[in-house]
């Protein structure tokens, strides 16, 4: 059984939804517009494959056609217009995708109160077997976790930081590497815990309203 392969004229929808990447086709019909948002952690990249769209990122317009790309930073104001009589087609992705996914914004680009949006919205449907005290004793355990690792993760930057630039100091290669190494298996486990920490609050934060 092979990997999934996606194509944008039949998978109009999110594609991948984790914590760390929300990636979607969309399309959008001739005169629609998306509402001025932004993302408070999120970067996200635009690449249009089919029509043209017009896009404000920041208080900037650009018009983009098939083949162009374009990027909104995390807490970058932007919209979407699409031009013509013909639908527009893009990829899409944002990284991180942790709810609040969207804040909205006013016309004079003004930060409106979160939106925290249903997890069907992006294709996603919800274990509702899962009780939110379940869901919030998860969420408390995944930050014990996380702040154990971040401490335990501190202190090896700080040994292992100080062995290495001795290591590149006195030109010993073999030293530096080890360093190195050691940084980074301590820091890898804190991202890991920050991913699983993510996923259990992007569980946990749209049912409160639900």
């Amino acid at each position: 059984m092979g990997f999934p392969v996606y194509d944008y004229r039949t998978d109009v929808r999110n594609v991948l939804v984790t914590p760390q990447i929300r990636s979607r086709f969309l399309k959008m019909e001739p005169g629609q517009s998306a509402q001025l948002h932004s993302h408070d952690l999120g970067h996200e990249v635009f690449l249009i494959l089919e029509g043209r769209v017009e896009f404000e990122i920041d208080g900037e317009t650009e018009e983009l056609g098939p083949g162009q790309m374009c990027i909104a930073l995390a807490d970058q104001p932007h919209s979407v217009r699409v031009l013509g009589d013909e639908p527009m087609t893009m990829y899409l992705s944002v990284t991180p995708h942790i709810h609040p996914t969207h804040t909205p914004r006013s016309e004079d680009g003004e930060r409106l109160p979160h939106n925290f949006i249903s997890a069907r919205a992006y294709d996603v449907e919800p274990d509702m077997q899962i009780s939110i005290e379940e869901l919030i004793a998860r969420q408390v355990h995944a930050a014990q976790l996380l702040e154990e690792l971040a401490q335990t993760c501190a202190a090896v930057q700080d040994e292992m930081g100080n062995q290495l630039k001795t290591a590149l100091a006195e030109g010993d290669t073999d030293a530096a590497i080890t360093a190195r190494k050691a940084m980074w298996e301590a820091l890898y486990p804190v991202y890991k815990a920050t991913a699983e920490l993510g996923d259990i609050w992007n569980a946990l934060a749209p049912r409160i309203s639900q």
